[in-house]
């Protein structure tokens, strides 16, 4: 068995799977073989595997209450939560002092939302076992799902005094930190995590998000192409990845990484919108206006799609559908460009004295703005000239 529990503690799973599996044919009911079967399972997450070992051992021998929290953590990861809060309750009412018993009692809370239930048991497993950085990692989810983004950092920080090599707790330190708008403590913190866990694909998600956020494109985009080079099925990151092409101008890559995006979410107004924006910046005003058509009926009360939609019917000399997407964006948001994209579309059409009241609102909302004084002057003169 020394072996065995040698094979566990280095996480050589296969191994001390087929010993344990070999000695459980000649001993096939004896309850500490079936639980250390479970605790490899465990270790491998096959979970549904290791319910059954561990329901075995508890049939093998009852009243242990390392058992019932080991199903109550295998209830909680399978999204049983009513199943986990009973067994850790079973645990202990055998053991009241049973730390690991706490620690999974406040999970199945966790899991049905009763934050405060949670943190009370995570604080009374700490009570019974201060060092468990575990622990400090789950009340640092809680603390982040309360909304309460201060908690859960002091909570990370602590679960990684315990365990420096803690990579989820720097890549979910990282979370936090971005949410409280902290952008190079949280790169650094997800550049510790992906040191721990080079292959974890979500953390080098994270990180070339948040560099996108810092408008640092040039590392952003070297990020997301290790990203995709080590992961070519991972769906996310392509809008974000589209965002840095477009602040380079890199108006085809831009394209191609929408029409990815657009792929993973078929019905994402915002990735319609900015690849017709994209397309209308190559020159592309046909296919422009049907992937912005797409855009306002999935989003109607997007200004912005409004706007380039009217934009590219302008370009493709489509007048009066364009006039009616300007006017639905000024109805949105009454803004100076707006009025003054209302009254170009007017110049347009030869309606000069509607496009000269449309420039003097905007005139009167932006009077800094010389462009539209200079097309006032303009549509005046043009009314002058048609009489």
């Amino acid at each position: 068995m020394a072996d065995i529990a040698a094979e566990v503690h280095a996480k050589d799973w296969n191994a001390a799977e087929d010993k344990v599996r070999a000695l459980l044919k000649d001993d096939p009911h004896n309850g500490s073989l079936l639980f250390l079967l479970g605790t490899i399972l465990r270790g491998e997450e096959r979970f549904d595997e290791a319910l059954d070992a561990f329901t075995d051992s508890l049939h093998a021998e009852p009243g242990f209450p390392e058992t019932h929290s080991q199903l109550s953590y295998l209830f909680y990861r399978t999204d049983d939560s009513d199943d986990a809060l009973a067994e850790a309750r079973t645990a202990l009412s055998i053991d009241p002092a049973n730390a690991e018993a706490y620690r999974y009692l406040g999970l199945a809370l966790y899991a049905q939302g009763h934050y405060e239930a949670a943190l009370n048991a995570f604080e009374k497993s700490l009570d019974r076992e201060p060092e468990n950085a575990d622990v400090y990692f789950d009340i640092g989810i809680t603390e982040r799902d309360k909304g309460e983004l201060r908690q859960a950092a002091v909570a990370y920080r602590h679960a990684l005094r315990l365990r420096p090599d803690f990579w989820q707790a720097h890549s979910n330190l990282g979370v936090v930190l971005h949410d409280q708008g902290k952008l190079d403590e949280s790169i650094e913190e997800y550049r510790a995590a992906i040191r721990l866990k080079p292959e974890e694909a979500s953390v080098r998600n994270n990180l070339a998000n948040t560099l996108c956020d810092k408008e640092d494109f040039d590392d952003a985009i070297a990020e997301f192409k290790t990203l995709y080079r080590d992961n070519p099925g991972w769906e996310g990151g392509h809008n974000c990845l589209a965002r840095a092409y477009m602040s380079k101008r890199d108006y085809p890559a831009a394209i191609l990484e929408l029409q990815e995006a657009i792929a993973a979410n078929p019905t994402g107004a915002t990735e319609h919108r900015v690849l017709g924006q994209a397309l209308l910046l190559s020159g592309k005003d046909q296919e422009a206006v049907g992937v912005l058509r797409k855009a306002v009926a999935l989003n109607p009360d997007s200004v912005l799609a409004h706007h380039y939609l009217g934009t590219a019917l302008v370009n493709t000399q489509q007048l009066g559908e364009a006039e009616k997407e300007f006017r639905e964006a000024l109805k949105l948001e009454p803004s100076a460009q707006n009025h003054y994209s209302l009254a170009a579309c007017l110049m347009a059409l030869n309606r000069y004295e509607e496009a000269l009241g449309e420039l003097e609102i905007a005139s009167r909302l932006d009077p800094k703005e010389n462009l539209y004084r200079a097309r006032m002057q303009e549509a005046a003169r043009m009314i002058t000239n048609s009489k």
